[in-house]
């Protein structure tokens, strides 16, 4: 049964559903960077709302481009692959065809460590980055990842309202945004928290006394300390080693996303899903992002490829979240169990998120950042409920209960008007 979506051709359908958007081609600002006077802008951009007749009037004159994009997914043949090949064809046929994008498979130009450089100096021009990998030189934005454990938590329309938070709450918060500018970058969409996180262990871990003693490996730093606040201790391992480490039990569980063990099997060896629901883990939250040649692109191109962000943010929705129906799948193949935390879990597991998340949002500087987060939060609940994406039933039966055919472009479209639309480029 496959529950991950096709990567199927869809229109960017975020048009001429709000009559001012057709302004903001001269009056929002703009992400590119590029100075009025430029060659580098030559020629004139297009309405967010204008027809293909028009869009293509606005090509007419300008040479066609390659753009190099490294997505999250290893292969074509990844569950992750829609990611990379909906863009690419959102970003094609708006520009009929003057806009070539050649897909990167599996970061084969620059890892996740080297692709800010790879960005700034022109080896890629598009990539779905990590900045939470490096909390350091990202520490605003590692707030913000690290505050998205204080958020409720739900299969379907909890993932969904906090993705749409932390796009907002990462264009509302200025040092955001200017840790990317530091690095010359620009930020397409600043951040994407994808799929929430879940335990997958050997053995069922469930109750505070389950978590004592046990070894997770773990994705970030933030993790780590909520890990070692339940009574267990955190593993920093790389991703590809996990499944050995788990069938030889030198780790007892991996905490993180269901979407890349799915795909790397990992429910063969460790069919047991733990899931919050309420407060989670902070997550190691990701961006796509534009580097050197963007920013030299004329303005038109520019549009093209920023518009194509609400279908970069709908597709990362209906991957990670059809992943999620896969993964249960695979834990109940393999004779495993999907059960929330216990209440005890879940308690100290909320109250440590918010010390910590209040405790690195200080230390980074923007103290407002977990309510600006919250905030946003509870906005995007009430919207994602206002259309229809409600949780049909338990985390346990997602199998059973979540459509084939889920479809999050109306939430893409709602986002990029809210939150993305004011920084399009002009």
């Amino acid at each position: 049964m496959n529950r991950i979506r096709s990567a199927s051709v869809r229109p960017l359908n975020a048009v001429a559903t709000v009559a001012s958007l057709a302004l903001l081609a001269g009056c929002a600002g703009s992400v590119g960077g590029n100075d009025s006077d430029s060659d580098a802008s030559a020629g004139e951009g297009f309405a967010y709302d204008a027809s293909q007749d028009e869009i293509d009037e606005a090509l007419a004159d300008l040479d066609p481009v390659t753009l190099k994009f490294q997505p999250s997914a290893m292969s074509e043949k990844s569950i992750l692959a829609p990611n990379g090949l909906d863009v690419k064809k959102a970003i094609e046929e708006r520009s009929g065809g003057k806009i070539t994008v050649d897909i990167v498979w599996g970061q084969a130009i620059a890892s996740y460590a080297d692709v800010d450089d790879a960005l700034a100096d022109g080896r890629v021009d598009l990539a779905f980055t990590l900045p939470s990998y490096t909390p350091a030189e990202y520490p605003a934005f590692d707030a913000l990842g690290t505050a998205m454990s204080t958020l409720p938590s739900s299969p379907v329309a909890s993932d969904l309202a906090a993705n749409a938070a932390g796009v907002q709450a990462a264009w509302e918060t200025p040092e955001v945004l200017a840790e990317f500018e530091d690095k010359k970058l620009v930020p397409l969409i600043p951040m994407l928290a994808a799929g929430g996180y879940s335990t997958m262990c050997s053995k069922p871990m469930t109750s505070l006394d389950d978590w004592k003693g046990k070894q997770l490996r773990v994705g970030s730093a933030a993790a780590g300390k909520q890990v070692t606040d339940l009574g267990a201790t955190p593993v920093s391992l790389s991703f590809p080693e996990t499944y050995e480490a788990l069938q030889r039990g030198t780790v007892d569980c991996d905490l993180g996303q269901l979407a890349p063990n799915v795909e790397a099997g990992t429910f063969e060896v460790a069919p047991n899903i733990g899931v919050a629901s309420d407060a989670g883990i902070a997550r190691s939250a990701g961006a796509i992002t534009a580097g050197k040649k963007y920013s030299e692109l004329p303005v038109a191109y520019q549009q093209i490829v920023f518009d194509s962000m609400s279908t970069t943010f709908s597709t990362m929705m209906e991957v990670v979240i059809g992943a999620k129906a896969k993964a249960v799948e695979q834990a109940k193949a393999n004779d495993g169990s999907v059960e929330p935390f216990d209440d005890g879990v879940q308690k100290q597991m909320a109250k440590y998120a918010k010390t910590l998340s209040d405790k690195t949002a200080k230390k980074a500087g923007v103290p407002d950042a977990p309510s600006t987060l919250k905030t946003a939060g509870a906005d995007w609940q009430k919207s994602v409920t206002e259309l229809g994406y409600d949780d049909k039933g338990d985390f346990a039966d997602l199998d059973e209960w979540y459509p084939e055919d889920a479809n999050y472009d109306e939430l893409g479209t709602q986002l990029f008007e809210k939150a993305m639309a004011e920084h399009r480029p002009e």
